[in-house]
């Protein structure tokens, strides 16, 4: 099994002191290392309990975002949020360390999902492991590792279509992508009960784009899937 770790989330929780803590933040280096060391060992030792795993890639990091070139709304709600004060040198610690994949004008799912991609193509979906507990990976066909719950999920084609399509209805609060402010699971679920196909899914949520947007539907539309869709190439 070759195991594809979205290491992002990892660093950012690893900067963090226990709850119970005055402070919020790790001022040490070396206490953020040793939280971040720790929790991934953890993850890959479990992992290679269950399978044999032969390689291990670790992405974090990215320097520019095309998807901020489409529209300056987003991610624009993390504007002025407090960032760890050792974010940047965890994150140069995992590069170094673990040779960390780093991306240039796409984020790191980006990366994890070309890397899956490719890989999955030349070995087989079910050789291939995404490990992270982003949401936006359940848009593919893939083995997924929630370890937050030690989870995997095993997508399939359909739900990953079904996925995605929900996406671009209720949105990533978290990226501020919203095109269809109250409307939520429910609602999609509803909206799609008869969707089968691509086409069926592309042309229901087409539809809802046109009731709502009117002329710039498919602008809207474009955009809308441009800032959703992880790149794979």
């Amino acid at each position: 099994m070759i195991l594809l770790v979205d290491a992002d989330s990892l660093i950012f929780a690893s900067c963090y002191r226990p709850k119970d803590d005055i402070d919020t933040f790790y001022t040490d280096l070396d206490d953020v290392i040793h939280k971040f060391d720790e929790a991934f060992q953890k993850i890959v030792n479990d992992l290679t309990d269950l399978y044999n795993v032969t390689e291990v890639f670790t992405f974090n990091n990215s320097k520019g975002n095309f998807r901020k070139m489409i529209t300056p709304k987003y991610k624009a709600n993390r504007i002025g949020q407090q960032k760890p004060p050792l974010l940047s040198d965890i994150h140069n610690y995992v590069t170094e360390t673990y040779d960390g994949i780093y991306g240039y004008g796409v984020e790191t799912d980006d990366m994890v999902a070309t890397y899956w991609q490719t890989l999955s193509e030349k070995f087989g979906r079910d050789h291939v492991m995404i490990v992270s507990i982003d949401k936006d990976y359940l848009q593919f066909p893939a083995l997924i590792y929630k370890y937050n719950r030690k989870e995997v999920l095993d997508v399939s084609k359909f739900d990953a279509l079904k996925n995605f399509y929900t996406q671009m209805i209720i949105g990533d609060s978290a990226d501020n992508v919203n095109y269809f402010k109250g409307k939520g699971i429910k609602f999609a679920q509803k909206y799609y009960k008869d969707c089968d196909t691509q086409y069926q899914f592309t042309k229901m949520l087409y539809l809802l784009f046109k009731e709502r947007y009117k002329s710039k539907a498919r602008e809207k539309y474009i955009e809308c899937y441009n800032l959703l869709k992880l790149r794979t190439e």
